[in-house]
C-alpha cells in the first residue's frame, strides 16, 4: 500500500521553508515549481502544493513508535505543538499547525505499552 498525502498551502516558498524545518530536511524531491514531496517511509509521502483556495484544510496524523523523540526533534527546530492530548485508552497525540492552519499530528501508543 502506498500513501501520498497532500497539503495545500497559500505561499509555496514560505511553506517549503516551514516544512523543511518541521521535517528537519529538504524535500525528497521537487515535482515542479509549486509542489514538493517528503518521503516519511517506503511508499509513504507527504507533499505540499500551492493552492490558495484549498489551503489550510488538511488534517493528517502519523502514528510513530517514539512519539516523544519526534516531538522533541521538531521543537528543537523552533516549532511548538498546537495541542497535546491523551485519549481514554492512553493513546497520545501531538498536533502541529503550519502557517496556513493545516494540522499534522503524531500519535503514539500509551506510555508503558
Amino acid at each position: 500500500m502506498d500513501l501520498f498525502a497532500g497539503i495545500c498551502v497559500r505561499d509555496y516558498d514560505a511553506s517549503k521553508e516551514w516544512y523543511e524545518r518541521f521535517f528537519g530536511r529538504e524535500p525528497t524531491f521537487v515535482a515542479h515549481e509549486t509542489e514538493c514531496v517528503w518521503d516519511l517511509a517506503d511508499h509513504r509521502s507527504i507533499f505540499i502544493l500551492e493552492d490558495e483556495e484549498r489551503a489550510g484544510h488538511a488534517t493528517h496524523t502519523v502514528f510513530v513508535d517514539d512519539l516523544e523523540s519526534i516531538v522533541d526533534e521538531i521543537e528543537s527546530r523552533g516549532i511548538k505543538p498546537a495541542n497535546r492530548e491523551t485519549y481514554k485508552n492512553g493513546v497520545r497525540k501531538v498536533t502541529f499547525c503550519d502557517p496556513d492552519g493545516n494540522e499534522i499530528g503524531f500519535g503514539g501508543a500509551p506510555l508503558g505499552a
